[in-house]
């Protein structure tokens, strides 16, 4: 028992175990995206600057509810339309402090990275977009036997890129839908499979 220990603190401080890689997030505030949908699509705007201030967790996983979200617990359906339900849509949450992907079943976040990669979602041509607080990457990850093709993809992330909008706007928040990024060095970053494409990324703020 004492070498399982200790073996267990020895794994802990070398970062092979690290509780902080996955975070629970708070429940969603979903009444706080009452706002009627006339309204929501009345005042929904692409803005290219925001403020320094911080997006709490709270804040955070509304818009990812909103986003691709489990809307019904009992079939596992999500917020957002998905071609035969593959749910392929992954939302890579991105900030000063690193990277997690969130798992929207669980409602947690999980970190991918340690890496600020702002500048390479920002990329050459607009480099408003590193100066948001938050950008979430939408990735679609396909399954080869049962994608009929890429096209699929890429509807399923415009679903998810609407959805950020409206909530965004609900909530009294900034973001545009961007498709100009440095696809080269985020598939390496986030460790991208072959069969993930990078489709869309939101930077979030005020």
């Amino acid at each position: 028992m004492k070498k399982i220990i200790i073996f267990a603190l020895a794994l802990i401080m070398t970062g092979s175990i690290q509780a902080q890689d996955v975070i629970t997030l708070p429940q969603p505030e979903v009444s706080k995206l009452s706002m009627s949908l006339g309204d929501a699509l009345k005042q929904r705007r692409s803005a290219r600057s925001y403020s320094e201030q911080e997006i709490s967790l709270q804040t955070l996983s509304t818009i990812l509810w909103a986003a691709c979200g489990v809307s019904d617990p009992k079939t596992g359906k999500i917020t957002a339309p998905s071609a035969i339900n593959m749910q392929d849509i992954k939302v890579y949450v991105c900030s000063k402090d690193g990277v997690c992907l969130y798992n929207a079943k669980a409602n947690t976040l999980t970190k991918v990275s340690g890496k600020d990669i702002r500048e390479a979602i920002a990329g050459k041509m607009q480099p408003f977009a590193k100066t948001a607080p938050i950008s979430l990457v939408l990735v679609s990850t396909k399954d080869s036997d049962r994608f009929p093709n890429d096209k699929y993809g890429a509807m399923d992330a415009g679903y998810v890129s609407q959805n950020i909008y409206l909530a965004c706007t609900a909530l009294g928040m900034k973001t545009v839908a961007r498709a100009m990024m440095d696809y080269d060095t985020l598939k390496q970053e986030l460790n991208l499979p072959e069969t993930s494409y990078l489709e869309l990324n939101h930077p979030i703020g005020y």
